[in-house]
């Protein structure tokens, strides 16, 4: 196990400098000059390469690299070039939109897909599987956006029983709550319909092994052998893909932060690249991809911890 540990750990390592190196490299070829972009047009190049001073942009590329990376390290992820204030502060201001919301929807989705799963699974090729995998295969090919905006016509517009957009805060929970209600809802249901098929899938496999056809002799029913003996192992690739589901729902909503105004991460991120805020840009990009990486280890741990033969593997190899 400890080695397997190591191994992950030095894959975890060198991913993150390489996305470090990809992300600055990216920014940096984007075209347009922050500096110009921030005083305008008829900006005097004396004040221009003040600014550019200012904003360490008179440096070589290898040297902002290092000077990023370093302040990085150190816990310092530097000052927004347009609001003129430090990028963790505005990271961990916009967390507390972003964060509680993935972890919302996620619970969301788990609860939908499980018993749905298990459902389509226990009653293969009857009508209510057909059901459970039809309406999982709308929820797979219905773009979450449009989604969020019938909710908002729905729920918002037609009955006002959930506000359209805006976030109010936690210091009233239950107004936050309301507000973060139909963008859970937008960004849960497409991922429970994966993780409905999935497991059907998984279950339908596990049907197939020596273990259920024990219980099975036993007298337990096809549904009991199920959830009892193969939930367990069918759940191994669920783990898996929940994991990258979390990652998408932290650092990929963009979309739904724009359609409800919710000031989190992604709309952030799409306000600084609009406005060539690069370092918030940067920054708040090797966060989320960090984080990606974090869940995708924890989850390999979870994954070798439930399946034994990974760590074999990994002693092996």
């Amino acid at each position: 196990m400890w080695f397997y540990l190591a191994r992950r750990l030095l894959s975890l390592g060198v991913s993150l400098i390489a996305a470090s190196a990809v992300i600055f490299l990216v920014v940096e070829i984007a075209p347009g000059d922050p500096a110009a972009y921030m005083l305008g047009i008829n900006a005097q190049p004396e004040t221009l390469a003040a600014l550019r001073t200012e904003l360490s942009l008179d440096l070589s590329a290898p040297a902002r690299y290092w000077h990023w990376i370093t302040g990085m390290l150190s816990g310092d992820f530097g000052t927004s070039y347009t609001y003129r204030t430090p990028v963790a502060d505005m990271v961990a201001d916009r967390l507390t939109v972003s964060l509680p919301l993935a972890v919302m929807a996620l619970v969301l989705a788990v609860a939908v897909a499980l018993p749905a799963g298990l459902f389509a699974a226990s009653r293969r090729g009857k009508p209510g599987d057909v059901a459970v995998m039809g309406a999982a295969q709308l929820g797979v090919a219905v773009p979450n956006f449009w989604f969020a905006m019938l909710l908002v016509l729905g729920f918002a517009i037609t009955w006002r029983i959930f506000p359209s957009g805006g976030f109010p805060g936690w210091d009233q929970p239950l107004q936050a709550l309301r507000a973060l209600t139909l963008p859970t809802i937008a960004l849960a249901l497409p991922q429970a319909a994966i993780l409905a098929r999935v497991l059907r899938s998984s279950l339908i496999d596990a049907l197939h092994e020596d273990y259920i056809r024990t219980a099975r002799a036993k007298g337990l029913t096809p549904g009991q052998a199920l959830r009892r003996h193969g939930l367990r192992n069918a759940l191994i690739p669920v783990l898996t893909l929940m994991g990258l589901q979390f990652s998408f729902l932290l650092a990929g909503a963009i979309i739904i932060e724009q359609v409800f105004y919710l000031p989190g991460l992604g709309r952030l991120i799409f306000q600084s690249i609009s406005q060539r805020d690069l370092i918030t840009v940067e920054s708040v990009t090797m966060l989320l991809v960090f984080a990606v990486i974090v869940v995708n280890f924890l989850t390999d741990m979870a994954y070798a911890v439930a399946d034994p033969r990974l760590r074999r593997q990994g002693r092996r190899a």
